[in-house]
């Protein structure tokens, strides 16, 4: 049985120029000891879907369809004092800007203490010991804890806003871009951090992130999200190795490796759609090498392409995308090499 099952989830946005479509008919589930990554465009929906988890959505924003159900409880209906009670015990959040996040008046330690006391009913030296060994073991002085976050690093404050999300050994743990703004190396160590502490606390991870690399080094599994739909979901070795939707084939090429050369690189020039007026055909038409005829007409829904793997395209329904790649981006230019 998952841990977490979202299921037909829609999202809207109320602003003054009409509704915004942020999500649309999204599934997907993430097991327990499960780690999970949601990749795709800045503006794609991503952010809006995990925070739709614990119901932290702006005044404006609101879930209008479908279902979050996390161990047997739906999210999305259940009533406010079993969501506090699921919030950072059961389900923990690590943001993506440190900074914002941390009570700049309170120091590192006494934001752990509250954390651990709100949930938990343990004298306040206790709880202070065990933020003491929540900051040692994300990497950081034990002293820290006495710390305000304006004397902390980013990449301190991103390990210590790891430590809180550690607190209560959380089941899952949400991670929305944890590693925007660090260098490479203070990026790289966060992300070891995560691997490790959620493996040791045997925690499922959803982590929310633009990088496919952060993906491939961190997750078993997959999603896709363009343009605030899910376009391709399944286990990284299957969706990194034969992808099923070109959007996902694009993302790939567009990304540098060791073994490939700068002019293998492509990028995928164009906008994706507007969420407001939103298509009612592939909404990754406008900016598909493969699309059709069928493509500009109907919007395809996600379809197993094998035990684990879905995609939403006509095309890769009936041809191996992946095998015609050099041909189709050299023919229809719509995608450029560098």
């Amino acid at each position: 049985m998952s841990l977490l099952e979202v299921k037909n989830l829609d999202i809207e946005y109320q602003t003054k120029k009409g509704s915004i479509k942020a999500a649309n008919d999204v599934s997907f589930s993430i097991d327990q000891n499960e780690k999970f990554g949601l990749v795709g465009e800045s503006g794609c929906g991503k952010s809006t879907i995990a925070k739709s988890l614990l119901r932290l959505l702006p005044d404006n924003g609101a879930v209008t369809n479908g279902s979050i159900m996390f161990d047997g409880t739906d999210l999305v209906s259940t009533d406010e004092k079993t969501l506090r009670d699921i919030r950072w015990d059961e389900i923990s959040f690590i943001t993506q800007s440190a900074m914002n996040a941390l009570d700049p008046v309170y120091t590192i330690g006494n934001q752990i203490v509250e954390a651990i006391q709100t949930h938990e009913n343990v004298s306040k030296k206790n709880a202070r010991n065990r933020a003491g060994d929540l900051v040692e073991l994300v990497g950081l002085e034990r002293e820290r804890i006495d710390s305000y976050p304006h004397q902390l690093s980013g990449g301190m404050r991103q390990r210590a806003m790891i430590a809180m999300a550690l607190a209560l050994n959380p089941r899952l743990i949400i991670a929305d871009e944890p590693t925007t703004a660090l260098d490479v190396i203070t990026q790289d160590h966060i992300l070891e951090e995560i691997n490790t502490l959620t493996d040791t606390i045997n925690s499922s991870l959803f982590i929310i992130t633009h990088d496919i690399s952060v993906v491939a080094e961190t997750c078993d599994k997959v999603g896709v999200m363009y343009g605030g739909e899910l376009v391709e979901v399944g286990p990284i070795e299957e969706v990194f190795v034969n992808p099923q939707h070109p959007y996902t084939l694009g993302l790939l090429n567009a990304f540098p490796t060791i073994e490939g050369g700068e002019d293998e690189l492509i990028t995928m020039p164009g906008q994706p759609p507007d969420l407001q007026d939103p298509p009612q055909n592939c909404s990754f038409y406008e900016r598909c090498p493969y699309r059709e005829e069928r493509c500009a007409h109907a919007d395809p829904e996600l379809t197993r392409r094998s035990d684990s793997q879905y995609a939403a395209c006509f095309v890769s329904e009936e041809r191996d995308i992946g095998a015609e790649y050099e041909s189709v981006v050299d023919k229809e230019e719509v995608w450029l090499k560098l």
